[in-house]
């Protein structure tokens, strides 16, 4: 089989091409055979080094397709199930084994294509918007990126519930695209200062919860923005780590929360992995989440799919189609 293999980290250069058997399942797993990849911003820190992976490794973390075979303890899972997936390495090839129990269904009425791009975009801003901080009606939220993958998910997420939508983008396209997801105000970040904008929106009473996915670049501001005891999510660091920060600036600034979530502990159990799919399935098939698939590669120009991810050129979401 065909698949993009990291054997050095590096740029988007060290995404090899690579020829490697076809997986046989041990006892708990099954073998799917891979209909569409998803490309996220976790596949470029671990590409990087930035999240260490034991080398060589097959990259890519979600993907949906038809399970081929299955290994002799597995029997929630039958040969032509059509599966989905987050969180496991492997996906950018032709065939992956995955433990069974991290396997989700996919319901006749989601597409493979739709399942790969909702497992971890989808399903992180679930959590995030379900969990983390349970945003309800009448409360106020700043989405960060809000024109990307799991920012178009958040606006519509949020919006649904009856909140407020403060949405940040680099560009009036993707301004347009925040807006037609249900952001209330759209605040371009190249043309006037978040902070200043977010504080007059809010009549300088602050937001009460900031969803940010950018950090070095948006962290500090964010804080500047928040309520009293509002709660600052940062959930990625698309533009960098954020430095050190001293805990007292929490206590200054009104007794902010703080949290640096990740899907896994939010998926953590095979039970709220499949609540937590399906009610992100739902949301689809109800018309009530739309997915935006901007662009799809063939496995082959993952490469590609990285570049165009980093230089913050795409919208919604990517895809390798092996």
């Amino acid at each position: 089989m065909k698949a993009i293999q990291v054997k050095q980290p590096g740029g988007p250069e060290v995404l090899q091409l690579v020829d490697l058997p076809i997986p046989q399942p041990k006892a708990n797993e099954a073998v799917v055979k891979i209909a569409a990849s998803g490309v996220n911003f976790i596949d470029v820190y671990q590409r990087e080094g930035r999240y260490k992976v034991a080398l060589p490794f097959v990259l890519g973390q979600e993907a949906a397709g038809t399970v081929t075979s299955v290994g002799s303890d597995v029997k929630s899972l039958k040969t032509g199930d059509r599966v989905a997936w987050s969180s496991i390495l492997g996906a950018y090839a032709e065939y992956a084994a995955v433990p069974a129990e991290r396997l989700v269904a996919v319901p006749q009425d989601v597409s493979d294509q739709q399942a790969a791009s909702a497992m971890l975009q989808g399903m992180t801003a679930h959590y995030l918007i379900y969990d983390t901080f349970p945003l309800k009606g009448g409360q106020t939220a700043l989405v960060h990126a809000a024109a990307g993958g799991v920012g178009l998910l958040l606006v519509q997420m949020a919006h649904n519930l009856g909140a407020r939508v403060i949405a940040t983008v680099s560009t009036d396209e993707k301004a347009k695209l925040a807006r037609e997801a249900g952001a209330d105000e759209v605040i371009l970040y190249t043309q006037a200062d978040f902070e200043a904008e977010t504080r007059r929106l809010t009549g300088g009473h602050g937001v009460d919860v900031v969803y940010d996915s950018v950090g070095k670049t948006t962290f500090e501001k964010g804080l500047n923005v928040l309520r009293p005891r509002g709660m600052m999510v940062l959930f990625g660091g698309s533009s960098g780590a954020v430095p050190p920060f001293d805990l007292i600036q929490l206590s200054q600034k009104g007794s902010l929360y703080i949290t640096r979530p990740t899907l896994g502990h939010y998926t953590a159990t095979t039970e709220e992995l499949r609540a937590r799919s399906t009610a992100v399935f739902t949301m689809i098939a109800e018309g009530k989440l739309k997915l935006r698939i901007e662009h799809k590669y063939p496995l082959a120009d993952a490469a590609t799919a990285h570049r165009d991810l980093e230089a913050r050129k795409t919208t919604g979401k990517l895809l390798l189609i092996p």
